[in-house]
């Protein structure tokens, strides 16, 4: 069978046609409505799915947020703008007439790079470092989604009780501080108004501001990472998202968790279907069904 997977995140929206044997044989990709309204949602993903719907047969989603009974929700309404309570599963089956399931996008990504592992090991922990800060952790090789879609919004711990209010309510979150959101909000002087992808360019360079904003986002994530050792003793942490992605950032992070006690070490590894991991793991998903 054939599933048109669907990724809906903050700055893009991605479709794929995957195959049972979760190959990827025709990929679309269009930026995420600016407006972020119910109406730009809907007309964005039909323009997306009209050319790929026709050779599947169901509909696989990954979004950002949290889904519950097919309805999109959020821990941080900002990433969704006014798309809080939106029927996906429902809009998804009216546009394509096909059935539908949806899945938080870093709890669709977790089952696809516990799928790529080499080990068999039964604990493993993604999080993606995005937009946003997701996460998705498989205990005894089940993904753990919550019975309220919670599960893994790893993002939403407590980093610094000093430091930035997230857009959740919360004082000091992860997220609003490592993710691109974080690392745009923190930029001063000539780097203000610049977005995460420019700050990176700049720290490339050697701008001291911009490498200092980087390495607070990988010692802050490294101290997550740390976190979720502790509670799940995983043996496998991965890392996705355009920052986690980010050129020389990861070593940052693998860099920082050495400092900490050896209780603490982990394997961390990069994402290895990148970019693609909740497309197939959405896919990966609806085919256990």
């Amino acid at each position: 069978m054939t599933t048109l997977a669907i990724d809906i995140g903050g700055t893009k929206l991605a479709a794929a046609l995957v195959d049972d044997s979760l190959q990827i044989r025709e990929r679309r990709e269009i930026p995420t409505p600016a407006s972020k309204t119910p109406d730009a949602l809907y007309a964005a993903l039909t323009e997306l799915v009209t050319p790929l719907m026709k050779q599947a047969t169901r509909v696989a989603i990954a979004s950002t947020g949290i889904i519950r009974e097919g309805i999109l929700l959020a821990i941080n309404p900002l990433n969704l703008g006014g798309l809080l309570h939106f029927p996906l599963v429902q809009t998804l089956e009216n546009i394509t007439g096909l059935p539908a399931m949806a899945v938080n996008d870093a709890q669709a990504a977790a089952w696809a790079e516990y799928h790529a592992l080499e080990t068999e090991d039964g604990e493993m922990v993604f999080i993606t470092v995005s937009t946003g800060v997701g996460g998705g952790v498989v205990l005894n090789g089940v993904l753990q989604t919550g019975s309220g879609g919670l599960a893994g919004h790893l993002g939403h711990t407590l980093a610094d009780p000093q430091g930035p209010v997230c857009g959740c309510g919360r004082t000091g979150c992860v997220e609003a501080i490592a993710s691109g959101r974080g690392i745009a909000a923190m930029a001063q002087g000539d780097l203000a108004g610049l977005d995460a992808k420019t700050i990176f360019s700049h720290a490339a360079r050697g701008h001291q501001q911009a490498r200092d904003i980087i390495a607070q986002s990988a010692q802050t994530l490294a101290r997550l990472i740390a976190d979720v050792k502790a509670v799940t003793d995983c043996q496998t942490v991965v890392v996705g998202g355009s920052v986690g992605l980010a050129e020389g950032y990861l070593p940052q992070v693998v860099e920082s968790l050495a400092q900490l006690p050896p209780v603490y070490h982990v394997a961390v590894r990069p994402a290895h279907y990148r970019h693609d991991a909740g497309l197939l793991g959405a896919a990966l998903l609806i085919q256990g069904e």
